[in-house]
């Protein structure tokens, strides 16, 4: 790739590393010596080798706490054990001893969410420390509070069949002991694991009396007197093979046939994909980059041309394709702006919605849209019922569903193209990303559009202070639309490499599809 893209790519990686640090150095070598892996050890361990892994939610909450909570103190990830997705969630104990911040539990939801909808395992690697108490505002009550977390551990358990795996593997206390004791089977490591509703300090202030954190809760009692835990492990390496050892007894994932690679490398995206995102650029380039070369059909290809709606194959995997282009484009009825929602194009996208739902095919969403239609005839064409059918199309079909936004994301068109919202199985976006409702000069129009026609009307100057509130309009949204902005309050589940993103999707429609 050249430098253009390479560079978006490398700041996000950059920060990416310096979050996987988590608490530093100092903290990782004290989890050595009280004999633990960390979180990300223990993860590289338990999953599959040489095997895409994708983290969820490592930008979450980077831009707050004065950078004290790196990855909101949780790991989440999805990979492969013994070939089959699922899903890893891992406290980190570098970070203020695992505790939970608000964001923890937004973390953690999300991480849930992805086994429930796709019914895949999800593993907990938990040691925690509990709720960061002067944060408690924001993690106890509410309806996405942490009882949410063991409302779905209830769900997935009761009515939804997905297998929970938890290992306690350092401290499990107060209401953080509710989610291994809600999943289906609980390991415990000799020596490091404790788990219980309160600990030996608030045990001695409630009741006076006077114990040791191991025959208050550590994994012999656990295993051998109450009888909550079911396997105990010698150390953290054993307790991470036990577990890959359950998964063997699940049934055999389904194994599918490879495709052959995309006509073109990955590294012709930048050469495809403009520096400056108001340019054009060829979506069916773009797409050879990553579906198998010579699969790709497209659907209705002179009508409504704004929307590229087309079957491929993706390693393998039957898709549908819905994607912007960009530019100024020709039709039979008229030019047509790329990158907007037409009624004819809503109506298109509607049917082949309908038609992907009919032949079970995995939606992929490739987003770069500015919004719909406005002005007369647009409205006198029935836009917004077209774009009400498209809507709820997409919203009601049961097909997987992937997101990835390349460009823009903007407007209701944002929310038509399988915005998060509309519950997504996967939301990743490209360094490029804009998620805003506008862009940033749009939003000078709307907010002082009047008063500066009513200058210019006047022949009068800007005056400095409506000038600098139009600054502050412009590096707000500069702000706003930045695409680690988006990922740091959980708006995708991650930012990923445009040269990663075949692979990327290639999990994600595995765990669509176990």
């Amino acid at each position: 790739m050249s430098n253009w893209l390479r560079e978006k790519a490398a700041e996000v990686s950059a920060l990416e590393s310096k979050l996987r640090e988590g608490g530093g150095a100092a903290k990782i070598e004290k989890q050595h010596r009280d004999g633990k892996l960390t979180a990300r050890e223990r993860i590289e361990k338990l999953l599959d080798e040489n095997t895409h892994v994708q983290e969820i939610g490592l930008l979450v909450a980077y831009d707050r706490y004065d950078g004290q909570a790196p990855g909101a103190g949780v790991v989440t990830v999805v990979g492969k054990i013994h070939g089959r997705p699922a899903v890893i969630v891992a406290n980190d104990a570098t970070v203020k001893a695992g505790a939970w911040w608000p964001e923890t539990i937004t973390k953690i939801l999300r991480a849930q969410e992805i086994a429930m909808r796709n019914r895949i395992p999800i593993v907990y690697l938990v040691d925690s420390a509990g709720v960061n108490l002067p944060l408690q505002d924001g993690i106890f009550p509410g309806q996405y509070g942490a009882s949410r977390i063991f409302y779905y551990n209830s769900l997935m358990r009761r009515k939804l069949q997905v297998p929970q795996i938890a290992a306690v593997m350092g401290m499990c206390i107060a209401g953080g002991a509710y989610l291994p004791a809600l999943s289906d089977v609980i390991y415990m490591v000799e020596g490091t694991s404790f788990m219980g509703l309160g600990g030996p300090n608030l045990v001695k202030g409630a009741t006076g009396q006077v114990t040791s954190a191991e025959s208050l809760g550590g994994a012999r009692m656990h295993t051998t007197q109450s009888g909550v835990a079911h396997f105990r492990a010698a150390n953290d390496e054993e307790c991470l093979r036990m577990i890959r050892k359950r998964f063997l007894a699940m049934p055999p994932p389904t194994v599918r046939a490879k495709g052959p690679g995309p006509a073109r490398p990955a590294a012709d995206l930048d050469s495809i994909l403009p520096s400056d995102h108001r340019l054009p650029y060829s979506m069916e380039d773009l797409l050879s980059c990553l579906a198998d070369a010579g699969t790709l059909v497209e659907f209705q290809p002179e009508f409504a041309p704004e929307f590229l709606c087309a079957e491929a194959r993706w390693n393998g995997h039957a898709v549908g394709i819905i994607a912007n282009r960009r530019g100024f484009l020709k039709s039979e009825r008229g030019p047509r702006i790329g990158g907007i929602v037409y009624t004819e194009s809503a109506g298109k996208v509607n049917y082949f919605v309908e038609h992907a739902e009919r032949a079970r095919l995995p939606l992929l969403y490739f987003q770069d849209v500015s919004g719909f239609m406005v002005g007369v005839e647009a409205e006198r064409s029935g836009i917004i019922r077209a774009g009400a059918e498209m809507v709820e199309s997409m919203a009601c079909a049961t097909v997987p569903k992937i997101a990835i936004t390349v460009n823009h994301a903007s407007g209701a068109g944002y929310y038509a193209m399988a915005s998060q919202g509309f519950d997504p199985n996967f939301t990743f976006s490209w360094p490029t990303a804009r998620i805003g409702v506008m862009e940033g000069d749009s939003a000078v129009q709307a907010i002082h559009g009047p008063e500066l026609e009513r200058l210019k009307q006047a022949g009068q100057p800007v005056p400095g202070e409506l000038q600098q509130k139009i600054d502050k309009t412009r590096a707000d949204y500069d702000r706003w639309l930045d695409a680690r902005y988006a990922a740091a309050r959980g708006h995708c589940d991650a930012i990923i490499d445009p040269a990663a993103t075949r692979d990327t999707v290639t999990l994600a429609l595995e765990a669509c599809q176990p």
